[in-house]
């Protein structure tokens, strides 16, 4: 667990459905909660946020114990425009509330973040959401937040992997106390035939997925693996009883290029 600045406690592995079908969504999370999991990240880009709360209600674990986190879209960005998208997505999820509601993208053009915020500090203070953050956000636009908020997001989910380790965000986050949250943590299968891995994870018996998972855990990011292949999604989960040596993480370190697979928030402006 990731005790996060507002003290809400959140699982430091997680269950991400971003590309998962909707008519798929509710059988791989069920998957993902029978294995172990209590920390699923969807959105509503992702139009599967009601799988995911049919998952939680059909496999009878507590809604006290899954952590739910869910994203605003761009299109819906604006204070007054939030809190209805917000209350649509709760309609959707059926949880009662969300664990962690995060701002998808900055979209800085159109300079919308600022009142997008403040309905999220709102739906923290009326009980929406335990724990409010940020999502692709870079290092400018926290800072205009942290100088014209009231309050700062706990959590920035970012592209991060180990051919973009972000340091610069990753640093800015810890002298700020936010968690850093990675998307994309194996660069969407990208690394899994990379050399240096495959040798890591060999040392360690594991798949390289295992053994990025493992890195990602081990340097503190909160980490949120996709996957709709059950043997994955098991394995995914099995990065705790296995540690990489000071000479590992060296390795992966130095594999990091500032290679992106998604867009790049400083431009991406699509609603």
């Amino acid at each position: 667990m990731v005790t996060l600045r507002d003290g809400v406690e959140m699982p430091q592995l997680g269950f991400g459905v971003f590309q998962i079908p909707p008519e798929e969504t509710q059988e791989k999370v069920e998957e993902a909660l029978a294995v172990g999991y209590r920390h699923v990240d969807t959105a509503a880009a992702y139009r599967n946020e009601a799988g995911v709360g049919a998952a939680i209600a059909a496999t009878g674990v507590r809604r006290e114990d899954v952590f739910v986190t869910t994203k605003l879209w761009n299109s819906e960005q604006g204070y007054d425009s939030t809190l209805r998208a917000f209350e649509k997505s709760l309609e959707r999820l059926g949880t009662g509330n969300v664990d962690l509601y995060l701002i998808h993208w900055p979209l800085p053009s159109r300079d919308l973040f600022l009142d997008t915020w403040r309905a999220f500090e709102r739906i923290q203070e009326e009980g929406g959401a335990r724990s409010i953050g940020v999502s692709n956000f870079r290092v400018e636009d926290l800072e205009r937040l942290e100088r014209e908020a009231e309050t700062r997001p706990t959590v920035n989910q970012i592209e991060l992997h180990p051919r973009l380790q972000q340091e610069e965000l990753r640093s800015w986050h810890a002298d700020h106390d936010v968690a850093t949250e990675a998307w994309s943590p194996l660069a969407q299968g990208g690394l899994l035939e990379e050399g240096t891995i495959e040798t890591v994870a060999a040392h360690h018996d594991r798949t390289p997925a295992q053994a990025i998972l493992r890195w990602h855990l081990q340097i503190g990011n909160v980490v949120i693996p996709k996957s709709s292949n059950p043997e994955r999604i098991r394995q995914n989960f099995e990065v705790f009883d296995f540690e990489l040596s000071e000479d590992d993480m060296a390795a992966l370190e130095r594999l990091d290029e500032g290679e992106r697979t998604g867009p790049n928030p400083g431009s991406f402006d699509v609603a």
